[in-house]
Protein backbone atom coordinates (compact mmCIF):
# COMPACT_ATOMS: atom_id res chain seq x y z
CA UNK A 1 0.00 0.00 0.00
CA UNK A 2 1.36 3.63 -0.80
CA UNK A 3 2.34 5.88 2.20
CA UNK A 4 -0.23 8.61 0.64
CA UNK A 5 -2.69 5.57 -0.10
CA UNK A 6 -6.14 7.27 1.21
CA UNK A 7 -7.52 4.69 3.78
CA UNK A 8 -11.49 5.14 4.24
CA UNK A 9 -13.03 3.84 7.45
CA UNK A 10 -16.79 3.94 7.72
CA UNK A 11 -18.17 5.04 10.99
CA UNK A 12 -21.07 2.88 10.07
CA UNK A 13 -22.30 0.33 8.11
CA UNK A 14 -25.30 1.68 7.56
CA UNK A 15 -24.61 5.03 6.79
CA UNK A 16 -22.27 5.82 3.93
CA UNK A 17 -22.38 9.87 4.61
CA UNK A 18 -20.76 9.31 7.82
CA UNK A 19 -17.02 8.31 6.52
CA UNK A 20 -14.28 10.13 7.98
CA UNK A 21 -11.25 9.97 5.67
CA UNK A 22 -7.60 9.85 8.18
CA UNK A 23 -3.79 9.81 6.12
CA UNK A 24 -1.76 6.91 7.09
CA UNK A 25 1.02 9.05 8.82
CA UNK A 26 -2.36 9.97 11.53
CA UNK A 27 -3.30 6.75 11.57
CA UNK A 28 -0.51 5.45 13.32
CA UNK A 29 0.13 8.44 15.46
CA UNK A 30 -4.29 7.13 16.43
CA UNK A 31 -3.14 3.90 16.46
CA UNK A 32 -0.56 4.44 19.43
CA UNK A 33 -2.53 6.82 21.03
CA UNK A 34 -5.70 4.43 20.82
CA UNK A 35 -3.24 1.86 22.61
CA UNK A 36 -1.92 3.72 25.18
CA UNK A 37 -5.52 4.90 25.49
CA UNK A 38 -6.35 1.30 25.91
CA UNK A 39 -3.20 0.51 28.07
CA UNK A 40 -4.43 2.93 30.41
CA UNK A 41 -8.13 2.41 30.55
CA UNK A 42 -6.86 -1.22 31.58
CA UNK A 43 -4.94 0.23 34.28
CA UNK A 44 -7.23 2.43 35.47
CA UNK A 45 -10.16 -0.84 35.63
CA UNK A 46 -7.57 -2.59 37.51
CA UNK A 47 -6.83 0.06 39.89
CA UNK A 48 -10.59 0.29 39.66
CA UNK A 49 -11.31 -2.98 40.65
CA UNK A 50 -8.91 -2.91 43.24
CA UNK A 51 -10.66 -0.08 44.73
CA UNK A 52 -13.27 -1.91 44.81
CA UNK A 53 -12.47 -4.94 46.64
CA UNK A 54 -10.54 -2.51 49.26
CA UNK A 55 -13.72 -0.62 49.90
CA UNK A 56 -15.83 -3.68 50.05
CA UNK A 57 -13.42 -5.22 52.22
CA UNK A 58 -13.50 -1.62 54.68
CA UNK A 59 -16.94 -1.36 54.32
CA UNK A 60 -17.11 -5.37 55.83
CA UNK A 61 -14.58 -4.25 58.21
CA UNK A 62 -16.74 -1.31 59.61
CA UNK A 63 -20.21 -3.20 59.37
CA UNK A 64 -18.04 -5.70 61.71
CA UNK A 65 -16.91 -3.31 63.98
CA UNK A 66 -20.47 -1.63 63.82
CA UNK A 67 -21.52 -5.27 64.99
CA UNK A 68 -19.05 -5.09 67.76
CA UNK A 69 -19.69 -1.47 68.77
CA UNK A 70 -23.89 -2.48 69.34
CA UNK A 71 -22.61 -5.48 71.62
CA UNK A 72 -20.61 -4.00 73.36
CA UNK A 73 -23.33 -1.46 74.34
CA UNK A 74 -25.51 -4.01 74.95
CA UNK A 75 -22.89 -5.35 76.99
CA UNK A 76 -22.42 -2.54 79.01
CA UNK A 77 -25.96 -1.73 79.81
CA UNK A 78 -26.31 -5.28 80.94
CA UNK A 79 -23.19 -4.63 83.14
CA UNK A 80 -24.96 -1.06 84.30
CA UNK A 81 -27.93 -3.23 85.16
CA UNK A 82 -25.92 -6.14 86.95
CA UNK A 83 -23.81 -3.04 88.76
CA UNK A 84 -27.82 -1.33 90.08
CA UNK A 85 -28.85 -5.01 91.07
CA UNK A 86 -25.56 -5.14 92.76
CA UNK A 87 -26.04 -1.85 94.65
CA UNK A 88 -29.97 -2.18 95.41
CA UNK A 89 -28.67 -5.75 97.17
CA UNK A 90 -26.00 -4.07 99.10
CA UNK A 91 -28.16 -1.77 100.48
CA UNK A 92 -30.75 -4.20 101.16
CA UNK A 93 -27.79 -6.03 103.18
CA UNK A 94 -26.91 -3.56 104.95
CA UNK A 95 -30.36 -2.53 106.05
CA UNK A 96 -30.87 -6.63 106.85
CA UNK A 97 -27.92 -6.49 108.64
CA UNK A 98 -28.74 -3.32 111.03
CA UNK A 99 -32.28 -4.71 111.71
CA UNK A 100 -30.57 -7.88 112.76
CA UNK A 101 -28.40 -6.13 114.89
CA UNK A 102 -31.13 -4.07 116.52
CA UNK A 103 -32.74 -7.38 117.36
CA UNK A 104 -29.83 -9.35 118.58
CA UNK A 105 -29.52 -5.90 120.66
CA UNK A 106 -33.39 -6.46 122.15
CA UNK A 107 -33.28 -10.41 122.41
CA UNK A 108 -30.59 -9.61 124.39
CA UNK A 109 -31.99 -7.57 126.59
CA UNK A 110 -34.64 -9.90 126.63
CA UNK A 111 -32.68 -12.83 127.52
CA UNK A 112 -30.96 -10.90 130.51
CA UNK A 113 -34.73 -9.81 131.76
CA UNK A 114 -35.81 -12.88 131.27
CA UNK A 115 -32.75 -14.79 133.42
CA UNK A 116 -33.04 -12.12 136.14
CA UNK A 117 -37.03 -13.17 136.13
CA UNK A 118 -36.14 -16.74 135.96
CA UNK A 119 -34.11 -16.16 138.87
CA UNK A 120 -36.66 -14.31 141.01
CA UNK A 121 -39.15 -17.11 140.36
CA UNK A 122 -36.78 -19.84 141.60
CA UNK A 123 -36.32 -17.35 144.77
CA UNK A 124 -39.96 -16.88 145.12
CA UNK A 125 -40.57 -20.40 144.44
CA UNK A 126 -38.29 -21.81 146.83
CA UNK A 127 -39.37 -18.91 149.27
CA UNK A 128 -42.68 -20.00 149.38
CA UNK A 129 -41.92 -23.92 149.62
CA UNK A 130 -39.92 -23.01 152.71
CA UNK A 131 -42.74 -21.04 153.76
CA UNK A 132 -45.05 -24.20 153.35
CA UNK A 133 -42.66 -26.65 154.84
CA UNK A 134 -42.74 -23.93 157.98
CA UNK A 135 -46.57 -23.56 157.80
CA UNK A 136 -47.25 -27.32 157.41
CA UNK A 137 -44.12 -28.15 160.41
CA UNK A 138 -45.67 -25.52 162.12
CA UNK A 139 -49.05 -25.96 163.78
CA UNK A 140 -49.08 -22.12 165.22
CA UNK A 141 -48.55 -20.97 161.78
CA UNK A 142 -51.63 -23.13 160.22
CA UNK A 143 -53.74 -22.22 163.10
CA UNK A 144 -52.44 -18.35 162.96
CA UNK A 145 -53.33 -18.27 159.14
CA UNK A 146 -57.00 -20.04 159.99
CA UNK A 147 -57.65 -17.40 162.06
CA UNK A 148 -57.01 -14.55 159.89
CA UNK A 149 -59.19 -16.42 157.14
CA UNK A 150 -61.96 -16.13 159.78
CA UNK A 151 -61.56 -12.97 160.77
CA UNK A 152 -61.39 -11.91 156.85
CA UNK A 153 -64.75 -14.00 156.62
CA UNK A 154 -66.61 -12.17 159.53
CA UNK A 155 -65.41 -9.15 158.30
CA UNK A 156 -66.70 -10.08 154.70
CA UNK A 157 -69.77 -11.05 157.06
CA UNK A 158 -70.49 -7.90 158.72
CA UNK A 159 -69.99 -5.36 155.40
CA UNK A 160 -72.26 -7.27 153.45
CA UNK A 161 -74.85 -7.43 156.35
CA UNK A 162 -74.64 -3.79 155.79
CA UNK A 163 -76.18 -3.99 152.62
CA UNK A 164 -78.49 -6.65 153.47
CA UNK A 165 -79.75 -3.41 155.80
CA UNK A 166 -79.34 -1.00 153.04
CA UNK A 167 -81.08 -2.98 150.49
CA UNK A 168 -83.49 -5.54 152.61
CA UNK A 169 -85.53 -8.08 150.43
CA UNK A 170 -88.52 -9.48 152.25
CA UNK A 171 -91.58 -11.37 152.03
CA UNK A 172 -94.73 -9.78 151.90
CA UNK A 173 -97.43 -11.70 153.89
CA UNK A 174 -100.88 -11.11 151.66
CA UNK A 175 -102.44 -12.33 147.90
CA UNK A 176 -99.80 -13.50 145.69
CA UNK A 177 -98.83 -12.27 142.42
CA UNK A 178 -96.60 -13.12 139.72
CA UNK A 179 -93.96 -9.92 140.73
CA UNK A 180 -90.50 -12.12 140.36
CA UNK A 181 -89.13 -10.93 136.90
CA UNK A 182 -88.08 -13.96 134.32
CA UNK A 183 -85.15 -13.39 132.24
CA UNK A 184 -87.35 -14.80 128.79
CA UNK A 185 -90.64 -15.79 128.87
CA UNK A 186 -90.57 -18.66 126.81
CA UNK A 187 -87.40 -19.72 128.96
CA UNK A 188 -85.70 -20.82 126.23
CA UNK A 189 -82.02 -19.80 128.07
CA UNK A 190 -80.67 -22.28 129.67
CA UNK A 191 -80.38 -21.88 133.87
CA UNK A 192 -78.74 -23.60 136.58
CA UNK A 193 -81.64 -24.73 138.41
CA UNK A 194 -81.19 -27.43 140.85
CA UNK A 195 -84.76 -27.91 141.21
CA UNK A 196 -84.77 -26.34 144.29
CA UNK A 197 -88.27 -24.28 144.94
CA UNK A 198 -87.99 -21.15 146.76
CA UNK A 199 -90.27 -19.20 148.80
CA UNK A 200 -93.25 -17.32 147.23
CA UNK A 201 -91.50 -15.38 144.30
CA UNK A 202 -94.41 -13.23 144.26
CA UNK A 203 -94.36 -11.50 147.47
CA UNK A 204 -90.63 -10.96 147.72
CA UNK A 205 -90.16 -7.39 147.64
CA UNK A 206 -86.26 -4.80 147.85
CA UNK A 207 -86.59 -2.30 149.94
CA UNK A 208 -90.04 -2.88 149.64
CA UNK A 209 -90.09 -2.54 145.51
CA UNK A 210 -91.32 -5.50 143.47
CA UNK A 211 -89.51 -6.61 139.81
CA UNK A 212 -92.85 -6.96 138.06
CA UNK A 213 -92.47 -9.20 134.93
CA UNK A 214 -96.00 -8.21 133.55
CA UNK A 215 -94.74 -4.78 132.01
CA UNK A 216 -92.10 -6.71 130.48
CA UNK A 217 -94.18 -8.97 128.81
CA UNK A 218 -96.93 -6.71 127.58
CA UNK A 219 -95.66 -3.28 127.47
CA UNK A 220 -98.43 -0.90 125.96
CA UNK A 221 -99.63 2.39 125.83
CA UNK A 222 -101.53 1.79 128.94
CA UNK A 223 -99.07 0.13 130.94
CA UNK A 224 -99.09 1.94 134.37
CA UNK A 225 -95.91 3.74 134.25
CA UNK A 226 -95.48 3.57 137.82
CA UNK A 227 -95.14 -0.18 137.66
CA UNK A 228 -92.37 0.45 134.83
CA UNK A 229 -90.56 2.57 136.96
CA UNK A 230 -91.05 0.52 140.10
CA UNK A 231 -89.49 -2.35 138.70
CA UNK A 232 -86.45 -0.24 137.06
CA UNK A 233 -85.80 1.41 140.28
CA UNK A 234 -85.80 -2.33 141.86
CA UNK A 235 -83.26 -3.27 139.37
CA UNK A 236 -80.66 -0.63 139.99
CA UNK A 237 -80.70 -1.51 143.83
CA UNK A 238 -79.95 -5.13 142.69
CA UNK A 239 -77.32 -4.40 140.35
CA UNK A 240 -75.98 -1.82 143.03
CA UNK A 241 -76.03 -4.73 146.19
CA UNK A 242 -74.60 -7.77 143.64
CA UNK A 243 -71.96 -5.03 142.39
CA UNK A 244 -70.70 -4.22 146.27
CA UNK A 245 -71.00 -8.40 147.02
CA UNK A 246 -68.86 -9.05 144.48
CA UNK A 247 -66.57 -6.35 145.26
CA UNK A 248 -66.33 -7.38 149.27
CA UNK A 249 -65.86 -11.35 148.25
CA UNK A 250 -63.20 -10.26 145.48
CA UNK A 251 -64.93 -11.61 143.07
CA UNK A 252 -64.75 -10.27 139.43
CA UNK A 253 -68.05 -10.43 137.88
CA UNK A 254 -68.49 -11.77 134.61
CA UNK A 255 -71.27 -9.33 133.86
CA UNK A 256 -69.98 -5.80 135.05
CA UNK A 257 -72.07 -2.80 136.13
CA UNK A 258 -72.18 0.92 134.77
CA UNK A 259 -74.85 1.99 137.62
CA UNK A 260 -76.64 5.05 136.80
CA UNK A 261 -79.48 3.93 140.08
CA UNK A 262 -82.82 3.02 138.15
CA UNK A 263 -81.47 3.83 134.73
CA UNK A 264 -78.23 1.08 135.08
CA UNK A 265 -77.02 -1.07 132.55
CA UNK A 266 -75.23 -4.56 132.52
CA UNK A 267 -72.24 -5.24 130.41
CA UNK A 268 -72.09 -7.89 127.98
CA UNK A 269 -68.25 -8.64 126.53
CA UNK A 270 -69.32 -11.14 124.34
CA UNK A 271 -73.04 -11.02 123.10
CA UNK A 272 -74.69 -12.71 120.70
CA UNK A 273 -75.04 -11.70 117.01
CA UNK A 274 -78.67 -11.16 117.18
CA UNK A 275 -78.16 -8.78 120.01
CA UNK A 276 -75.19 -7.29 118.78
CA UNK A 277 -76.86 -6.38 115.36
CA UNK A 278 -80.28 -5.14 117.02
CA UNK A 279 -77.76 -2.87 118.92
CA UNK A 280 -76.13 -1.84 116.11
CA UNK A 281 -77.38 1.93 116.24
CA UNK A 282 -77.54 2.39 119.91
CA UNK A 283 -74.51 5.12 121.24
CA UNK A 284 -73.61 2.65 124.16
CA UNK A 285 -72.16 0.21 121.83
CA UNK A 286 -68.45 -0.56 120.41
CA UNK A 287 -66.68 -3.18 119.02
CA UNK A 288 -65.75 -4.52 122.67
CA UNK A 289 -68.89 -4.87 124.66
CA UNK A 290 -72.32 -3.93 124.47
CA UNK A 291 -74.40 -2.37 127.65
CA UNK A 292 -78.18 -3.90 128.26
CA UNK A 293 -80.46 -1.56 130.30
CA UNK A 294 -82.00 -2.61 133.05
CA UNK A 295 -84.93 -0.60 132.59
CA UNK A 296 -87.87 -0.70 129.94
CA UNK A 297 -88.05 2.79 129.85
CA UNK A 298 -88.05 4.08 125.79
CA UNK A 299 -85.74 0.50 125.45
CA UNK A 300 -85.94 -2.58 123.67
CA UNK A 301 -88.47 -5.38 125.90
CA UNK A 302 -85.66 -7.99 124.38
CA UNK A 303 -83.03 -6.31 125.54
CA UNK A 304 -84.29 -4.88 128.46
CA UNK A 305 -85.13 -9.10 129.43
CA UNK A 306 -81.35 -10.27 128.46
CA UNK A 307 -80.05 -7.78 131.04
CA UNK A 308 -82.02 -9.34 133.45
CA UNK A 309 -80.70 -12.41 132.60
CA UNK A 310 -77.61 -11.50 132.92
CA UNK A 311 -77.95 -10.25 136.29
CA UNK A 312 -79.13 -12.92 137.51
CA UNK A 313 -76.55 -14.43 136.09
CA UNK A 314 -73.94 -12.97 137.93
CA UNK A 315 -76.16 -13.45 141.03
CA UNK A 316 -75.47 -17.44 140.36
CA UNK A 317 -71.61 -16.24 140.09
CA UNK A 318 -71.42 -15.42 143.77
CA UNK A 319 -73.75 -18.29 144.56
CA UNK A 320 -71.50 -20.66 143.01
CA UNK A 321 -68.18 -19.20 144.74
CA UNK A 322 -69.78 -19.59 148.18
CA UNK A 323 -70.60 -23.29 147.03
CA UNK A 324 -74.27 -22.51 146.61
CA UNK A 325 -76.58 -23.22 144.08
CA UNK A 326 -78.91 -20.72 141.74
CA UNK A 327 -82.67 -21.19 142.23
CA UNK A 328 -82.79 -20.55 138.51
CA UNK A 329 -82.72 -18.28 135.85
CA UNK A 330 -85.82 -16.37 136.57
CA UNK A 331 -85.58 -15.42 140.26
CA UNK A 332 -83.59 -12.80 140.99
CA UNK A 333 -84.85 -11.45 144.27
CA UNK A 334 -85.05 -15.18 145.41
CA UNK A 335 -81.08 -15.27 144.47
CA UNK A 336 -80.19 -12.15 145.91
CA UNK A 337 -82.09 -13.26 149.72
CA UNK A 338 -80.13 -16.21 149.37
CA UNK A 339 -77.45 -14.87 148.72
CA UNK A 340 -77.32 -12.54 151.81
CA UNK A 341 -78.69 -15.91 153.87
CA UNK A 342 -76.16 -17.71 153.64
CA UNK A 343 -72.74 -15.29 153.64
CA UNK A 344 -74.95 -14.09 156.84
CA UNK A 345 -74.91 -17.57 158.60
CA UNK A 346 -72.50 -19.68 160.24
CA UNK A 347 -72.24 -21.88 157.39
CA UNK A 348 -70.21 -19.15 155.64
CA UNK A 349 -67.31 -19.09 158.35
CA UNK A 350 -67.30 -22.77 159.25
CA UNK A 351 -66.68 -23.48 155.82
CA UNK A 352 -63.07 -22.96 156.13
CA UNK A 353 -62.79 -25.38 158.37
Amino acid sequence: MEPNQILSLRTTTTDPEHVKVIQWEDFQHDLARLASLSSALAEANEKKCNLHHKLESLIQGNVESLGRLNELEEMRQKLESKKMVMENMSIHSRLAKENASKQEEQLTGEVQSLLVAGGALSGSSRNLQESSILLLSDENGYVHMRKLQKMLRRRQQHMISQISMLYPVKILVGPSQEQELEAYPSGNLAGTSAGLKPANQGSLTIHGLHLNVLSFRRMSFFTDKKEIQGSATALGYVAHAVSLIASYLQVPLRYPFRLCASHSYIVDNAPSTELTSEASSNANTNTKHVEFPLFLEGQDITRAAYAVFLLNKDLEQLLNFIDAKSLGPRHVLANLRELLRIIQSSAFIDSLI
